[in-house]
Formats: structure tokens, sequence, C-alpha cells
């Protein structure tokens, strides 16, 4: 099953797209995120792909409210961004989120979060954030020694989703770098693949690498990409 996801970023309870992920660098922001989120389920989108930036970058959730309010939309969530403890990924599943997304928390308590997907099996993807080739943290601020391979082998062994981003043309819209993409092909877990996807004919490679899933943000909000065409790509 493919599915192509429409990002709902947040920052000071607003929608928006950076640049590389850089926190000052804003290249799209817009009011109202709950209606944004709503308007990508009635055109359609099966699963919201739900960043708190604001969490990210200080370590801590910061737009429960707001995710909470999106979660009851009734269709799959999977939430990131500051969940640095065990108690708030917790919290979030009971909600109703399908999945909580582990970046910092995955390379910085390894045994303990494959212990919490253990007990939420399929319900936890690991973040597999690469700058320049290594794997960034705390808000992709911190660049680690591990490459992306050496993560993923980490949690194969786990019933997790993978979700790998190129931050290297994260939120630049100009296309996907194809050859850092070839090693998902080895995976043995589902993943979803982010960062730089600008055309259908980009969806179109990544769904040939396996992927479950293709998260769509700033060539949707800046019209490169019609949501309704990429749809037609799910299977």
């Amino acid at each position: 099953m493919f599915r192509v996801i429409p990002a709902v970023d947040l920052k000071n309870g607003k929608v928006v797209r950076l640049r590389q992920g850089k926190e000052n660098e804003i290249t799209f922001s817009s009011e109202n995120p709950l209606e944004i989120a709503k308007s990508w389920v009635e055109k359609g989108a099966k699963i919201l792909h739900v960043i708190d930036l604001d969490g990210a970058f200080q370590g801590k959730l910061r737009h429960e409210e707001i995710i909470r309010d999106i979660i009851s939309l009734g269709v799959e969530v999977q939430v990131g961004g500051g969940i640095r403890d065990f108690e708030t990924a917790e919290r979030l599943l009971k909600l109703g989120a399908e999945r909580v997304i582990f970046g910092t928390l995955a390379i910085e308590r390894i045994e303990e979060v494959k212990k919490f997907a253990e007990k939420w099996k399929r319900r936890v993807m690991i973040a597999i954030d690469a700058k320049k080739g290594k794997v960034a943290v705390r808000g992709w601020k911190s660049v680690t020694s591990l490459t992306p391979i050496e993560v993923a082998k980490l949690y194969e062994d786990c019933e997790v989703l993978f979700l790998y981003t190129n931050i290297d043309v994260e939120g630049l819209a100009k296309g996907i770098e194809k050859k850092s993409l070839e090693f998902l092909r080895n995976l043995k877990r589902p993943f979803h693949v982010a960062g730089g996807i600008s055309s259908l004919e980009d969806i179109e490679f990544v769904k040939g690498l396996g992927a479950s899933g293709v998260i769509l943000g700033s060539a949707l909000y800046m019209g490169k990409i019609k949501f309704e065409s990429a749809l037609r790509l799910e299977s």
C-alpha cells in the first residue's frame, strides 16, 4: 500500500514550510492549521504528517491542542517534533495518533525506544534525517557520526516504520537526490520518504524504491504538485 501524505508543519500556531529545516527561513506561512488539515482530508488524504517544529527546536511538544484537533478529523495522523519522552509519546497514541515519530530519542535512548516499540507495535516511526550523509538530531541542529543505514540497522528487528528525510534538499522543492535514496531498497521495514519531492516523477521514483508513503510539503503549498494528481499514484 502506497500513500501520498501531506505535511502539516506547525510553528507559532501556524502552518509553515522551512528551507532545509532552518528555524528562521520560512518559505510559506498560513493561519489556521486545523482548516488546512481539514482541506487535505476533504481532497482525499488518508494520512496526515504533523510536525511540531517549535517542539523539535525547543525539545518539548508545543502544539498539542492543535495536534489533538487534527487527530479528531478521523484520518491517520503521524506526529513528530519534540517528542523527547515516552510519556508524551504514549499520551499522543492514546489520544488517537496512529504513529509517533522518534528522531533524537531514537539515537540517544536506543534500548528504551526498542522497548516502547515492542509495546506499541507498528505505531512507532523512526526518523532518519540525513545531512550530508550523516544523521542529524535535536531539530536537525546537531549532526551525529551515524549514517542512515547504520541507524536503520539498529531498528531493523523491531516492528517500526522508518521515515527518511534528506535535509539537504528539504523545503527547496527542486527535486530529490536519487542516489541518496538507493539504500532504501534494502530496508527490511516499511518506510516513508520526505525531502525535495517536487514532481509526479519524483513520487513515482520513491514508489519504485518500495516506499509505503511519500511526504509532500513545499511542493504542495507552492503549487508545484497538484494533490489530486499525486493521489492517482496511490495503490
